[in-house]
């Protein structure tokens, strides 16, 4: 009776948890005033929109494309602080942009960030013995008066007589970093590394400021940000700088030195308020959709496992309201865009898979005799290895993907990597707890969690060449629909403005549109002239002014622009500007994104090599995801879907998705090799293994495929184009981890290709 009335209190006490986590999580628990935790996530602009600044290189002459390169990417990696999702690019031959999300005081980025391209190493004295600079009692922002060091001349006349050591693009690298002092206790630094012409100046100046025992301070922006002592001569073009207190004030330190190091001088141009690219509706329809798809998803849960299908939606709900409190706790490392979102959709999938695995083995060991309280343990027991290997090898892509990408990619590995955590939370112990509970209740019927079926004896080693031949032929024929769109449209696939660059037009409106009256009135005039709804449109806050941004547009279709929108709007042609505008997506990011995803691969193939003792597990994983990115990527070329930042999105997701389906069937597989030893026939273990998992990835897939559609039947058009390849990889997964994956570790164990031969297929090595 005693356990009756503990599980009783345990199930009523995670329907309570679900209740108050996900009243605060929309209406928060501070009475008057308060709001719920998740006005706390912190979006990308796609959702929420931010900060834009504009700037301009400084002079009369025009940069190289070269050193404006250099500086996007270098301002990309200096503004990546503010967020992971921040943008900078080009916009015409001289001005570049930089959008950073969810902040709203353009003055306070400003100030912190400073101006781009103004760093200089000044020594203590001219060559006649002059102080340059003088430590005294300086006021602070606040008007306290402080220590700090005035600048006695001009930078002319510091420059006209050498005491300008070096400027910031002497400057190759600069990193924050600790070390062990002599006392064993660890010191903060910023460690430089110097380029060959300020190699050879600093060898020079650190020289003569040794001999005089004087500094050499760092002058950015108006004033001194670090004065260090010379303890040495410097010849190897290698400094570094100690006294920082912590590491953020050495990574402050490292951050002002490399953004003072650009080739080119910026000046501030302007500064706005902008609201959301895609648009209030995109977020509405979007919460829409994911609730629609959680119902629909529970209801499958419930009809197809009956009890535990139940109890599986009670734990993926809370999942859902433990995710937005974790995602507003994290809002200071992790900003939810668009791609962010297909992270948690791919864990909502691999919190569903989980629970399909345990239950399909429940089932297994209720047909194999046992009672009900023994079939959920046993159950749980032998799907732990596969839940544990599928989840940590996603976990250990989005690490690398985390580390090692930017942008919208580190955004998807953060959410990715917190979902998956907190899935195998939900699905290995609240489950579990819930399911005992019921037990214990009473409700412990065997025809209360259903029964397995007979497993399907379909045959997938003898069938390997026609799957092998239909992928084969759907890759190529991706190859050639990229040759026919080269040669037709310019470039192998559909890139949106975040790939190749576009036009931004800037619309000084005589009316104060709302973001929806934007989407439902501007939007669909720049579609009608460029036939692509990859259109971006934003509102610059406290003004009239919308910023619109579409692929690149011709004079003529630039021309169509001008007059729709005079025509619609009754405005007159002077206020509209147009500018073509850089990639958001740097050939830089786009590397370091290739990289991560291959170190990424490679990590993954180690650790399933590690886990199942055998690299053909590993490299059969590998060559399965490779197929899936290779299909969807054909679709992409076959139905010109546009390629944008959601594209690296979701194939990032297939990438996870892919992995994950794979791992379960070859832990089937490894349990069998266990029990049947080295007298099995290969294939047949092999065509058993994939039919004892079927419904597995039937089911997980069905589930994940749900949530997706219903985003892309509610969702707006740039949704539309995010959740539509997903869809197709989903499948393909699906296909790929039933029909390949298996008879491909089959090849690379046994090396034999299938013959028919007097109407027998026999085996050739």
């Amino acid at each position: 009776m005693k356990k009756k009335w503990k599980s009783l209190f345990l199930i009523l006490l995670v329907v309570a948890i679900i209740g108050f986590v996900g009243y605060t999580d929309f209406y928060g628990i501070g009475g008057e005033g308060s709001h719920g935790s998740a006005q706390d996530i912190k979006l990308g602009l796609d959702l929420a929109g931010g900060v834009s600044i504009t700037y301009q290189v400084s002079g009369e002459q025009t940069p190289s494309n070269e050193d404006m390169n250099d500086t996007v990417y270098k301002l990309q990696q200096r503004v990546e602080g503010y967020s992971s999702e921040a943008q900078v690019y080009r916009e015409g031959d001289n001005r570049i942009n930089i959008e950073i999300p969810d902040v709203t005081d353009a003055n306070a980025i400003l100030e912190e960030l400073g101006q781009p391209g103004t760093l200089y190493f000044i020594a203590q004295t001219d060559p006649e013995g002059n102080d340059n600079y003088t430590m005294g009692l300086n006021p602070d922002q606040d008007g306290n008066y402080v220590y700090g060091y005035t600048l006695n001349k001009d930078l002319a006349t510091l420059e006209s007589e050498g005491s300008i050591v070096l400027t910031g693009t002497d400057v190759q690298t600069a990193q924050a970093g600790a070390i062990q002092n002599s006392m064993q206790n660890n010191e903060f630094v910023v460690d430089l590394t110097l380029n060959d012409a300020g190699t050879e100046k600093f060898g020079t100046a650190t020289t003569k400021a040794l001999e005089k025992g004087e500094t050499i301070g760092i002058y950015y922006d108006g004033e001194f940000v670090s004065v260090p002592r010379v303890n040495a001569a410097i010849l190897n073009g290698r400094a570094q700088i100690t006294g920082m207190s912590d590491y953020e004030e050495a990574e402050k330190l490292a951050s002002t030195i490399r953004i003072g190091g650009l080739k080119v001088e910026l000046e501030e141009l302007s500064s706005n308020v902008v609201g959301a690219q895609l648009g209030e509706q995109a977020i509405h329809t979007s919460i829409r959709a994911g609730i629609i798809g959680f119902a629909i998803v529970a209801v499958f849960m419930t009809v197809i496992y009956f009890l535990p299908g139940f109890v599986a939606a009670v734990a993926l709900a809370l999942y859902s309201v433990l995710i937005v409190l974790l995602l507003a706790a994290f809002e200071s490392v992790i900003t939810l865009t668009l791609p962010g979102i297909a992270g948690i959709i791919l864990s909502i999938g691999m919190a569903v898979d989980a629970n399909v695995i345990i239950f399909a083995r429940i089932r297994e060991e209720l047909a194999g005799g046992k009672d009900v309280r023994n079939a959920v343990q046993a159950g749980f027991s032998k799907a732990l290895s596969a839940i544990i290997d599928g989840n940590v090898t996603t976990l250990i892509a989005a690490g690398v993907l985390g580390i090692m990408g930017s942008g919208s990619i580190r955004g998807f590995a953060q959410t990715l990597a917190l979902g998956i955590v907190l899935s195998m939370f939900t699905a290995l112990f609240v489950t579990r707890i819930l399911l005992n509970a019921v037990i214990n209740l009473g409700l412990d019927n065997p025809k209360l969690f259903g029964a397995a079926k007979a497993a399907p004896n379909m045959s997938y080693v003898k069938k390997r060449n026609i799957f092998f031949a239909a992928s084969i032929a759907v890759i190529i024929s991706g190859f050639v629909a990229m040759a026919i769109n080269q040669n037709t449209i310019g470039n192998p696939l559909n890139f949106s403005l975040e790939f190749v660059g576009g036009t931004s037009t800037n619309i000084a409106l005589n009316q104060d549109l709302s973001l929806e009256e934007v989407d439902n009135q501007v939007k669909p005039l720049f579609q009608a002239v460029t036939g692509d709804a990859n259109i971006q449109a934003a509102k610059v806050a406290g003004s009239n002014e919308v910023i619109v941004k579409t692929r690149t547009l011709n004079n003529s279709e630039r021309e169509q622009v001008v007059t729709s929108l005079s025509d619609t709007f009754g405005i007159e042609e002077g206020a509209i500007t147009q500018e073509t505008i850089s990639s958001t997506i740097s050939s830089e990011m786009r590397q370091d994104a290739i990289l991560a995803v291959v170190v990424a691969s490679l990590c993954m193939l180690v650790y399933i090599w590690f886990r199942f003792k055998d690299i053909r597990f590993g490299a059969s994983s590998v060559a399965a995801l490779v197929h899936d990115c290779l299909v969807v990527l054909a679709f992409y070329a076959w139905a010109k879907v546009s390629v944008g930042s959601t594209f690296i999105a979701c194939m990032l997701t297939i990438v996870g998705y892919s992995i994950n389906a794979t791992i379960v069937i070859f832990d089937r597989i490894r349990e069998n090799l266990k029990v049947q030893g080295k007298k099995a026939e290969l294939s047949e273990l092999v065509d058993t293994s994939v039919n004892q998992t079927l419904s597995r990835s039937i089911f997980t897939s069905l589930t994940t495929f749900i949530m997706v559609a219903v985003l892309y039947v509610m969702g707006v058009a740039s949704i539309k184009e995010f959740a539509l390849p997903l869809m197709v990889g989903i499948v393909c997964g699906t296909y790929s981890s039933i029909c390949l994956a298996g008879p491909m570790w089959y090849v690379f164990r046994t090396g034999k290709a299938m013959e028919k031969k007097d109407g027998k297929e026999e085996a050739k090595a």
